[in-house]
C-alpha cells in the first residue's frame, strides 16, 4: 500500500472515530426538560402502631422547595436543590451532592394517611403520617 493511501485510511479511520464519539455524547447527555427529575433522594421508612415516619435526606435544601403529595398509595416528595451561593462563580473541583429537580416515590403500606407532622432536622426533611384506617383508644 502507498504511503499516501495509508494516511488517507487513516484520516477516514480518525474521522470515523470522532463521528461515533460525538453520536455517543449526544445519546448520553442530553439535556434534560425543566420538570423531569434530576435525583432520587435516600429515604428511611418507620412504622409505630399509629404512624408512619419518614426520613428524607435533602441536604441543603430549603423547606419551601419540597412539595408533598399522598397519592395512590405512594407518598411523594419533589422540589429543587440548588447550589450554594458560594458555589456562583467558582471553579467546581468536585461535586457530590446532587443538585437540581429531585422526586422520589415513596411506596406506603396499605391504608389510608395524612401528614400530621413536618419538619426539617439536620438537613433531612422529617414526616410523621397518621394512620387514618385505626382506631383511636
Amino acid at each position: 500500500m502507498p504511503p499516501a493511501d495509508s494516511r488517507d485510511w487513516m484520516w477516514a479511520e480518525a474521522c470515523e472515530m470522532l463521528g461515533r464519539a460525538e453520536r455517543l455524547h449526544r445519546q448520553f447527555f442530553q439535556p434534560v426538560p425543566a420538570r423531569q427529575a434530576v435525583w432520587e433522594p435516600p429515604f428511611d421508612l418507620f412504622e409505630t402502631e399509629r404512624a408512619l415516619w419518614v426520613v428524607v435526606a435533602l441536604p441543603g435544601v430549603s423547606s419551601d422547595h419540597v412539595e408533598m403529595l399522598i397519592q395512590g398509595g405512594r407518598l411523594i416528595v419533589a422540589g429543587v436543590r440548588t447550589l450554594p451561593a458560594q458555589a456562583r462563580g467558582a471553579a467546581i473541583r468536585r461535586l457530590e451532592i446532587p443538585s437540581g429537580r429531585f422526586e422520589r416515590h415513596i411506596e406506603l403500606p396499605p391504608g389510608r394517611f395524612e401528614v400530621a407532622e413536618r419538619s426539617f432536622a439536620d438537613g433531612c426533611l422529617m414526616l410523621g403520617l397518621r394512620k387514618l384506617d385505626r382506631a383511636a383508644p
